[in-house]
C-alpha cells in the first residue's frame, strides 16, 4: 500500500520525477513503450549518424571502421599507441603486476572488493553471486528485490564483476604486449554479457550507477581494443546497440530523489562521458547536456567550502574527486566552456585527499565505503586514493600534490598522456604546508 503520509510531503517536481519512472518501468515490463527495445541494424542507422558530415551510414557494417578512422574524441594516451607503451614500459613499475591481474582473469578468477579467486564460470555467468551460489532471476529489473539476500546474495558481487572494470586491466595488460589473448578474453567477455543480459531484465538493470560504470568501461575497453581484430564489427554494433539503451536507462531513472548523492553524479558522468565519445548517437546533446547540468549544479552541495565531501565519507570523497576530475579533462579535451567553480572545486577535494593521506601512502576510511572505484587505470589498494593526486598533481600544478604522491601513478598516464608524465617528472615537490 502506498505510504500517503509521505507522498503527502513529497514536493510536486519529486511526484512528477518519481511517478515518471514508475510509467517508464511499468511501459518497459508491458512492452508499451521503446525504451526496453534493443534498437535492429536499422533503427541503429536512424540513432547513429556521421557526425562531421551528418550523413547516415550505409550499413551497420561499417561503423566499426568509421570508429577507428575518425579522429578521437577520448584520452591523448590513445593519440600514439607507441609512445604510450614505450612510457608505460620504462616509466610504471607495477607492469609485473599487471599481467598478474590479467592472467588470473584469462584464467576466470576475479579478485573482487577483497575476495580473492572469485569464479562465475567460462564464460562468467553475469547473473551469479558465487559466493552464497545465487542466480538472480532474469525478471524486469522493477520488480526484482536485490536486497533481499535470499535472492541475489551479496548484490555488490554481481554489480562488481558487471562494472566491466577489469576490461582496463586486459586492455593495459594488451598494450603492454600486444599479446591477442587479452583481446580475446575481452571480447568473449562482451559477447557473451550481450547474449546473457536481455534489456532491461535481470539486477544488471536495476542500479542506474552500476549502468553509468559499465557504459564508462566499455568506453575505455574500445580504445584499448580499438584496433584488434577480436574487435569486429558485429561485436561492436551490437554493443553500440546496448550503449544507447544504457544512455536512455541513465536518462530515464536518474537517482535524483532516490540517491542524490555520487549515484546522481556518478550517473551523470556516464551520460557525459556516453556524449562525448559518441556525439554520433541522436541524443548525445541532450545527454550532454543533462549530464553537464547536473555534475555543475551537485558541484556547490557536494562539495563544502574546505573542500570536503557533503556526505564525509573519504570514500565517496575519493569518487566525486574522480568524477570531476574526469568531467574536466572530458570537457577540455572537447574545447567545452569550462566553469571556474569546477576547478577551485576539484583543487579543494584534491587536497583534502593530500592531507588525510598517512606516510606509508593509505588514507583512513571514515563514513560510508562501498569498496569500488571509477576506472581501473593503476594497481592501488582500496584506501590508497595517491593517483588522483599524481594526476593533479601535474593538472594544477601542485608541488605539494607530487609529494604525497610519491610515484607516478600508471593512471596519470592514461589520462594525461606521454606529455603528463613528462610534466610529472618535470615539476619539482615539496611537501605541504602544515595546516596548525
Amino acid at each position: 500500500m502506498p505510504n500517503w503520509k509521505k507522498i503527502k510531503n513529497l514536493s510536486f517536481d519529486e511526484l512528477r520525477v518519481r511517478a515518471s519512472q514508475k510509467w517508464s518501468a511499468f511501459g518497459e515490463r508491458h512492452s508499451v513503450l521503446s525504451l526496453g527495445r534493443l534498437p535492429d541494424d536499422r533503427k541503429l542507422l536512424t540513432i547513429f549518424h556521421n557526425h562531421h558530415s551528418g550523413s547516415a551510414f550505409p550499413s551497420v557494417g561499417v561503423l566499426l571502421d568509421y570508429f577507428r578512422q575518425r579522429p578521437l574524441k577520448f584520452f591523448t594516451s590513445f593519440e600514439n599507441r607507441d609512445a604510450t607503451t614505450q612510457v608505460q614500459k620504462e616509466e610504471i613499475s607495477t607492469a609485473d603486476q599487471v599481467l598478474a591481474s590479467a592472467q588470473g582473469i584469462c584464467e576466470g578468477r576475479f579478485d573482487l572488493l577483497g575476495l580473492k579467486g572469485l569464479q562465475f564460470g567460462t564464460p562468467p555467468q553475469w547473473n551469479l553471486e558465487p559466493v552464497l551460489d545465487k542466480q538472480t532471476p532474469q525478471i524486469h529489473w522493477s520488480k526484482l528485490d536485490y536486497l533481499d539476500a535470499r535472492l541475489a546474495g551479496d548484490k555488490k558481487i554481481i554489480w562488481e564483476l558487471n562494472r566491466h572494470q577489469y576490461f582496463m586491466i586486459l586492455g593495459r595488460a594488451y598494450w603492454l604486449t600486444g599479446d591477442e589473448k587479452y583481446s580475446e578474453v575481452f571480447a568473449e567477455h562482451l559477447e557473451s554479457w550481450l547474449d546473457q543480459n536481455t534489456p532491461k531484465l535481470g539486477i544488471n538493470w536495476a542500479s542506474s550507477l552500476e549502468v553509468s560504470f559499465r557504459a564508462i568501461s566499455w568506453l575505455w575497453s574500445f580504445h584499448f581494443f580499438r584496433h584488434s581484430p577480436k574487435l569486429n564489427s558485429a561485436l561492436f554494433s551490437r554493443a553500440l546497440k546496448y550503449l544507447y539503451l544504457h544512455g536512455r536507462h541513465l536518462e530515464t531513472y536518474l537517482s535524483t530523489y532516490f540517491s542524490p548523492n555520487t549515484h546522481l553524479t556518478g550517473e551523470a558522468l556516464g551520460l557525459y562521458y556516453l556524449a562525448t565519445v559518441f556525439p554520433e548517437f541522436s541524443d548525445a546533446q541532450r545527454w550532454k547536456t543533462l549530464g553537464r547540468k547536473i555534475l555543475l549544479d551537485q558541484l556547490p552541495i557536494h562539495v563544502q567550502q574546505d573542500g570536503v565531501y557533503f556526505e564525509q565519507s573519504s570514500y565517496y570523497h575519493r569518487y566525486t574527486s574522480d568524477f570531476y576530475l574526469h568531467f574536466l579533462l572530458l570537457s577540455r579535451l572537447n574545447q567545452e566552456s569550462e566553469s571556474p567553480l569546477l576547478l577551485t572545486s576539484l583543487e579543494k577535494l584534491l587536497e583534502h585527499l593530500m592531507y588525510i593521506t598517512r606516510p606509508d601512502g593509505t588514507s583512513p576510511l571514515y563514513g560510508d565505503d562501498d569498496g569500488g572505484r571509477l576506472v581501473m587505470l593503476a594497481e592501488n589498494a582500496p584506501d590508497d586514493f595517491r593517483a588522483a593526486l599524481s594526476t593533479g598533481a601535474v593538472l594544477l600544478g601542485r608541488p605539494d600534490f607530487k609529494f604525497v604522491a610519491n610515484n607516478l601513478s600508471e593512471e596519470t598516464l592514461w589520462l594525461l598522456g606521454p606529455q603528463g608524465v613528462e610534466r610529472f617528472a618535470e615539476l619539482e615537490a615539496r611537501p605541504p604546508e602544515l595546516t596548525l
